[in-house]
C-alpha cells in the first residue's frame, strides 16, 4: 500500500489531507491502495488567525470530526527530522520514538513567531502563535482581573506593529474589560520601525493610525526591546514601562524543519515550490502554506496567511495523489489579493491589490472580517463527507464580500 503523509494540521495541512482524500476517491479503483496519514502535535485544527480574539471557544476543531468522515488517519506526534533521500520521518510520540516511511509527502508545518535571544523574553512574554499560547494569555488576563491593583497590572505592551501586533493591540481594550480590568488602562505598541504597519503600506497606514488613536493605543516607534522583566519592559531608548503583560508579535518564519531539504529558501525560511506545490529538485515532496513560497500570479509570491494556505493545501492534496498515480497535475493561480485587518471596536480595514488600495473601513470592513473569521475559513462541521470534499475541490474562491457602510 502506498502512503501519503501530510505533516501539519493547519490551514494548508488540513485541506491537503482532505483534498488528497477527495482525489483518492475520484480515481476509483486506483485509489484503494493509498493510505493518507496526517501528523500533528495536536488533536485539533486551530483557526489560528482568531487566536487574538476575545472569545476562543470555537478556534480549536477536533481532527476526528474533520478527517474521520473522509478516511484520513491522523496521529499525534512531534516531527523531529525528515530524510528526503530515504523518504523517512523521525517522530516523537508521548510514549516512543519511531521512524515512518512515506511514498509521497506534503510538508505543511507552517510558521512560528521569531523569538530572539532577548533577556527575559522566554520567561515573561506571551504570544498568540498557537491555541495553547492564546489560552495561556487568556488565563493570565483572567488572573490579573481577579487580583488586587498593582504596578503594571492594567498595562499591556504589544511588541511588533505588523498585522498580528496591530490586531492584538486593537482587541486588547475589550479583552481587558472582559477580564475585569477596568478603570485606567494602557496599551502600548512597540516597533523598531519609524511608522506603524510598514509592511501594510502607505494607503492603509492613516486608517490604522486613526483606529489606534481612537482606541487610545499608545506607540513607541523606532525602539527595540532590550529586556523583558517580571515587572515590565526595558526599551533601547532607556524607557522602562511597568507592565505585567507583554505580548510578543515581532515577526514570523517558516518551520525550522524546512532546513531538512536541499535547495533554495527565501528570507523567511520558506521552501520554493512550483505552481503544482512541488518542492524543487526533491522528488515526491510537496509543500503548502506558510512553509512554502509560490509565485501565484506570475509575479507575486504568496504571503503567510490563510488566504493562500487554504488553496495551496487543496491543490497540494489533489496533486500529491495525481503524482502518485501518474495523472496530470493542476497548477495554482490566484489573480487577486486582499487584506482585511481587524481593528477592534473601531472596525476593520479592507484593502485590494498588492498596493493595498483602501476599499472599505470601519464597521463595513468589520462585517467582511467577521464573515472571513467566523464562516469563510471554517471547514464544514456537519461531518458530511460530501460537504468536506466539495470544500476541498482544487479551485480558488472569489474575493470575500464587501459591505456598504451603514448610514444613520
Amino acid at each position: 500500500m502506498a502512503r501519503i503523509v501530510v505533516l501539519g494540521a493547519g490551514f494548508a495541512g488540513l485541506w491537503a489531507a482532505i483534498g488528497a482524500a477527495r482525489m483518492r476517491e475520484a480515481i476509483g479503483e486506483a485509489g484503494r491502495d493509498i493510505e493518507i496519514l496526517l501528523i500533528d502535535r495536536n488533536p485539533y485544527h486551530n483557526i489560528r488567525v482568531r487566536n487574538y480574539e476575545v472569545d476562543l471557544r470555537e478556534v480549536a476543531l477536533p481532527l476526528a470530526q474533520l478527517l474521520d468522515p473522509v478516511g484520513v488517519t491522523h496521529r499525534i506526534a512531534e516531527v523531529e527530522a525528515i530524510d528526503p533521500v530515504r523518504r523517512e520521518i523521525s517522530l516523537v510520540t508521548s510514549s516512543s520514538e519511531e521512524t515512518l516511511g512515506y511514498d509521497r509527502l506534503v510538508l505543511a508545518l507552517g510558521s512560528e513567531v521569531m523569538r530572539p535571544d532577548i533577556p527575559g523574553l522566554a520567561a515573561h512574554a506571551f504570544d498568540v502563535d498557537s491555541y495553547a499560547a492564546a489560552l495561556r494569555l487568556e488565563g493570565h488576563l483572567t488572573s490579573l482581573g481577579r487580583s488586587a491593583p498593582s504596578p503594571g497590572r492594567s498595562t499591556v505592551v504589544v511588541v511588533g506593529a505588523g498585522f498580528t501586533g496591530i490586531e492584538v493591540a486593537a482587541e486588547m481594550p475589550e479583552r481587558l474589560m472582559r477580564a475585569g480590568i477596568t478603570g485606567s488602562r494602557r496599551i502600548i505598541l512597540v516597533d523598531p520601525n519609524p511608522a506603524i504597519g510598514t509592511t501594510i503600506g502607505d494607503h492603509a497606514r492613516p486608517v490604522i493610525e486613526t483606529a489606534l488613536s481612537s482606541l487610545e493605543v499608545e506607540t513607541r516607534l523606532g525602539v527595540r526591546v532590550v529586556s523583558v522583566e517580571a515587572a515590565g519592559v526595558r526599551l533601547s531608548s532607556g524607557e522602562f514601562i511597568p507592565a505585567q503583560t507583554v505580548i510578543w508579535c515581532a515577526g514570523m518564519r517558516a518551520s525550522r524543519l524546512a532546513e531538512n531539504f536541499p535547495g533554495a529558501r527565501d528570507r523567511l525560511g520558506r521552501l520554493l515550490v512550483d505552481p503544482f506545490m512541488r518542492v524543487a529538485d526533491v522528488p515526491g515532496i510537496f509543500a503548502a502554506g506558510d512553509v512554502a513560497s509560490s509565485v501565484i500570479d506570475g509575479l507575486h509570491p504568496t504571503v503567510m496567511s490563510c488566504q493562500f494556505a487554504r488553496p495551496m493545501g487543496r491543490f497540494a492534496g489533489h496533486n500529491v495523489v495525481a503524482d502518485l498515480v501518474g495523472q496530470p497535475l493542476l497548477p495554482l493561480r490566484i489573480d487577486w489579493y486582499v487584506t482585511v485587518l481587524d481593528l477592534g471596536d473601531w472596525g476593520a480595514l479592507y484593502t485590494e491589490g498588492w498596493d493595498r488600495e483602501v476599499r472599505t473601513t470601519g464597521q463595513a470592513a468589520k462585517a467582511t472580517k467577521q464573515t472571513i473569521n467566523r464562516k469563510r475559513i471554517y471547514p464544514p462541521l456537519s461531518g458530511s463527507k460530501d460537504e468536506l470534499f466539495a470544500a476541498a475541490a482544487p479551485t480558488v474562491q472569489a474575493p470575500p464580500p464587501t459591505y456598504e457602510a451603514r448610514r444613520n
